[in-house]
């Protein structure tokens, strides 16, 4: 079997990945959104849920049955050794998760993984390509604060928690100017032309 050629689209809060990620979709390539698929596993996926517990205990998961995000986040936030304990947890499960989709994907020229996070392509992944979508800060705060509700001082926290746009760069194979003055459009058609060539 054939896997699909494998590109990675990460960028920092606000830079517009999702944007870029339907864009993608429009054209018919297929799209893993690392994040949001790791919140739904650890809601749904037994091991993961068993593991949670047994690491952090039964509040980790509301009555309900629903990741207990604020709780989980005030134990691992300032615990290094925590988080690494239940990151060993969750990001297995994800990466299966996503070796799966890919195989899942055989018949398409290529898919595009959305994540936040994301080392060079090869390095520790199966990532052919990454692409860094940028926009300048300013721009991405006024996102954030037009879309989330969060105050200004959270999202420059976040932003200050995310490697920088010097250490992003470095990890980019391609680059998409997302500073709503250069057209998004064209840049993306022209990743797809390139994608599609490498592909054939």
């Amino acid at each position: 079997m054939s896997l699909p050629l494998q590109v990675g689209i990460t960028g920092g809060i606000g830079s517009g990945k999702s944007v870029v990620c339907k864009l993608f979709a429009c054209l018919g390539i297929p799209v893993y959104n690392a994040d949001s698929r790791a919140k739904w596993l650890t809601n749904h996926n037994p091991q993961i849920i068993e593991s949670v517990v047994s690491l952090l205990g039964k509040e980790s998961y509301t009555s309900e049955g629903h990741y207990n995000t604020a709780y989980v986040s005030s134990l691992v936030f300032s615990n290094e050794h925590l988080l690494k304990k239940l990151n060993a947890i969750i990001h297995p499960v994800v990466m299966q998760d996503t070796a799966d989709w890919v195989e899942n994907h055989a018949g398409s020229p290529y898919v595009v993984k959305e994540a936040a996070i994301m080392n060079k392509a090869g390095d520790r992944n199966a990532l052919d390509y990454v692409v860094v979508v940028e926009a300048p800060l300013e721009l991405r705060i006024s996102r954030i604060l037009q879309r989330d509700n969060r105050s200004e001082d959270q999202i420059r926290a976040i932003v200050k928690r995310q490697i920088s746009d010097d250490e992003r760069r470095m990890v980019g194979n391609f680059f998409v100017n997302n500073d709503e003055r250069s057209a998004l459009i064209p840049q993306i058609l022209k990743l797809h032309e390139i994608f599609l060539m490498a592909r054939s």
